[in-house]
């Protein structure tokens, strides 16, 4: 069965059982928040290859996760995160948190994966007022008045998605992470999907799952 084409904005995912070895599900359609929302309602993300083409839209046959119990904190983490060196707040940068992964974080292949398209619509997401549960957010390490290290993604029900991470300075970002999944903690929230594997996300604790 080949890869589905979707145009426009109201087009319906086709079964997940459709998707490729990759985990292609589908070509096309536009990125809006109401595109965003349809796909992570139902465990599926947008992975623009490159900006001249269609969006590709993912469902994995394996999912990489961090279970909360299963956070790992090496020792020397506990002692950055005690010194009080990086403050985490939420959503206060949203926007300047998603452009500095599009420009610093690894890609997940050649090119910058975040291109300008993925930038208007997950801002936008994340300007409006969460909708069937869905919102973005982004968690944000900074020292002083100066972003050093942070995280977006879109929190929806138990689970939040992660996207993207950057940092500017050492552990920055694992901070972020770990204030992540204390406020997940508080809220009650049950798994942090990382979507794919890291090396980064491997050291924490993150295991393949499904």
């Amino acid at each position: 069965m080949g890869i589905a084409t979707v145009i426009g904005e109201e087009f319906v995912f086709p079964p997940h059982k459709c998707a490729t070895e990759d985990g292609v599900l589908a070509i096309g359609g536009a990125l809006t928040p109401t595109t965003l929302r349809r796909a992570y309602g139902q465990g599926i993300f947008p992975w623009p290859v490159d900006p001249s083409l269609p969006v590709l839209w993912f469902s994995p046959p394996e999912r990489y996760v961090i279970e909360l119990d299963g956070l790992h904190v090496s020792r020397s983490l506990k002692k950055v995160i005690r010194s009080g060196r990086f403050d985490v707040r939420v959503n206060t940068a949203f926007e300047r948190v998603i452009r500095a992964c599009a420009v610093i974080a690894r890609p997940r292949q050649a090119g910058t994966w975040i291109d300008e398209r993925m930038v208007r619509a997950y801002v936008a997401l994340h300007r409006e007022q969460a909708q069937d549960g869905i919102a973005a957010h982004s968690i944000e390490a900074w020292e002083g008045d100066r972003l050093v290290g942070g995280l977006y993604g879109v929190a929806i029900g138990g689970v939040f998605s992660g996207e993207s991470m950057f940092s500017l300075e050492p552990n920055a970002s694992k901070v972020a992470l770990v204030g992540l999944v204390d406020r997940m903690r508080q809220s009650g929230m049950e798994l942090l999907d990382c979507q794919v594997y890291t090396e980064h996300l491997e050291s924490m604790g993150a295991v393949f799952l499904w």
